[in-house]
């Protein structure tokens, strides 16, 4: 096993490094407002200002191997290399008309206690704590700081969504991942029980950076900050009726993060199938879908993703998919 800081446990063979996300496609750490008429449909999450995440845990749990997987594609082995947080670090995630928020990754040494009383804020102005457990690792310790964490935030905001992510999972057995799963939500419904908190909206998730779990868990994540949710579940519903689909997804392109998907239940198998033809066609359209003179406009966008982009894989045992882009960066 390795360990580094910041990072991950990793028994030896058990990842398989996944496809390269093109340089060009990386979403940039500054932020650049897209245009005005990227953002005439669709709506922003939390208002003008966006919604807020707060990434939480205990010390090397993974949350910046997460958020630096998911949003700025680094592969997850070179996530071995991630030195530990020291500080609070805020990211802008704006990349259109839908998805629109800011994260905060704390460091795992800061206790919610030692938050100083100007960041009461932190918790009453954030939409979701998204908090870490390292599932190689003693649970104890994560859980007594994971209900810590609950007991200060929903004094504070009783709105607010907390999303567990046991982490760490892969090369773990089905049976373990489940038992993982049951003992963590048991201890931490009992102690919230304990202490009468038993009406905080809280959910559990098994997750590892090395599969596309993680992306349909921060999928899952988003879904419940997007106010137009409903509306956008009933527009697919309606287009896989028309259309005579089997499944439909409104993904993200830069993360691969689905912000909607129609009423029906969301298999694994239709999700990766999804999520692996989202780096075929980026990789292809990175490649072959601008002119080499005209791959930057003047504003610096790329434009090899554009309202041109379509693509339709057929598979071997009949299945076919279809993707084509709605808008800014969203398929």
């Amino acid at each position: 096993r390795m360990r580094a800081a910041g990072g991950y446990d990793t028994p030896s063979g058990s990842y398989n490094a996944g496809v390269s996300f093109p340089q060009e496609f990386i979403a940039p750490r500054a932020t650049v407002s897209p245009s005005n008429s990227d953002f005439e449909t669709g709506s922003r999450i939390g208002g003008g200002g966006g919604g807020r995440i707060l990434l939480m845990g205990l010390k090397r749990s993974g949350k910046t191997s997460i958020y630096q997987v998911v949003f700025h594609k680094m592969s997850p082995h070179e996530t071995l290399f991630l030195e530990s947080t020291v500080k609070t670090t805020h990211h802008d995630v704006r990349n259109n008309a839908v998805v629109h928020f800011k994260v905060s990754d704390f460091p795992g040494s800061m206790q919610p206690e030692e938050q100083p009383s100007t960041d009461k804020s932190v918790f009453a102005n954030a939409e979701a704590v998204l908090f870490v457990i390292d599932a190689q690792d003693e649970l104890q310790p994560a859980i007594s700081r994971l209900v810590s964490t609950i007991e200060k935030a929903y004094a504070v905001n009783r709105r607010i969504y907390f999303e567990v992510f046991i982490h760490k999972v892969d090369g773990l057995s089905e049976d373990r991942k489940l038992h993982l799963n049951r003992e963590v939500s048991q201890q931490v419904t009992k102690q919230l029980t304990a202490r009468q908190l038993d009406d905080a909206n809280y959910a559990f998730y098994l997750s590892s950076i090395y599969d596309q779990s993680i992306y349909e868990n921060v999928s899952k994540v988003v879904q419940k900050l997007v106010p137009s949710l409903a509306i956008l579940e009933n527009l697919l519903d309606v287009l896989i009726s028309n259309c005579r689909m089997q499944k439909a997804f409104l993904f993200d392109v830069l993360t691969k993060v689905y912000l909607a998907t129609d009423s029906q239940p969301v298999d694994v198998q239709s999700f990766e199938l999804a999520s692996d033809m989202l780096d075929v066609v980026v990789d292809v359209s990175c490649i072959y879908g601008q002119e080499e003179e005209e791959s930057v406009d003047e504003k610096g966008d790329d434009r090899a993703f554009d309202k041109s982009s379509a693509s339709v894989i057929s598979l071997s045992n009949g299945l076919v998919l279809y993707m084509r882009q709605v808008s800014r960066y969203l398929a």
